[in-house]
């Protein structure tokens, strides 16, 4: 039966991917991701369904436009691909279950932030803010406790804006202070400590190569939401463990 479903998850997540590139590319735009059809943002040609099918029209164009010819972003693949693949992943690890549902939302509003964050270096405030009254009430119903729920987003969204104004902004933004919230509430505090934890030291080993290799100078700005995501991801799966493993080397 399991591997039955798992290709129809897939296939879902592909479209549900797809959905989110149109999320994001809208997202500075005037058009709404719910209002008309896709068209190349090169030549602004409006696409046919055949060449809207997730992951599969990429391949058979080459990542090329059908009427500009112009090289179509990998961002597309990429997103569907790796929704496609996260969804696998939850359906394999807790089946058809809330659990599952309330995962899969949670990694929607945190791809979203991460791509929009790396393109632009910004978070919108209307894709956290949602994404922070559901994950209360949603984390609540997974078993987190309602003091819990509170202390995290206290601590979260705290961490960054005492950054924000020790920096006056040339820190962190006010979208890592709506993010950070967004972490406690998924996480928990206990293991919003390990998800900051492991952000900085994934920023930090990002930033070092981009260095070596020349293509960051020491003042250049970064984008550190992508990376407080990917802690997120991280952790909601293996903070435990990482936990465990951290205070078994404190203890040594």
């Amino acid at each position: 039966m399991f591997n039955l479903f798992l290709p129809f998850i897939f296939a879902l997540g592909l479209g549900i991917g797809s959905f989110l590139n149109v999320v994001i590319f809208r997202l500075d735009g005037e058009k709404k991701f719910w209002q008309g059809r896709s068209a190349c943002p090169k030549c602004q040609h409006q696409l046919a369904w055949f060449d809207n099918i997730p992951l599969i029209s990429f391949l058979l164009l080459s990542g090329k436009c059908r009427y500009c010819q112009k090289p179509i972003s990998w961002q597309y693949p990429l997103v569907e691909l790796v929704t496609a693949c996260f969804f696998a992943f939850l359906f394999f690890n807790y089946g058809f279950s809330p659990r599952m549902a309330i995962y899969a939302v949670y990694f929607c509003f945190l791809l979203v932030i991460l791509v929009y964050d790396w393109r632009h270096q910004l978070i919108p405030d209307s894709v956290s803010l949602p994404a922070i009254v559901l994950a209360f009430f949603a984390s609540w119903y997974l078993g987190l406790g309602f003091l819990n729920l509170v202390l995290a987003a206290i601590i979260g969204s705290g961490f960054f804006a005492l950054q924000y104004f020790l920096s006056k902004g040339t820190w962190v933004g006010g979208g890592d202070i709506r993010l950070g919230a967004l972490m406690g509430l998924i996480l928990g505090w206990k293991y919003l400590l390990v998800a900051l934890f492991l952000a900085y030291l994934i920023g930090g080993a990002v930033g070092l190569v981009l260095l070596a290799k020349k293509r960051k100078q020491m003042k250049s700005a970064i984008a550190f939401g992508p990376f407080l995501v990917i802690a997120t991801l991280i952790t909601m799966f293996w903070g435990r463990e990482i936990l465990v493993w951290y205070l078994n080397l404190l203890y040594l």
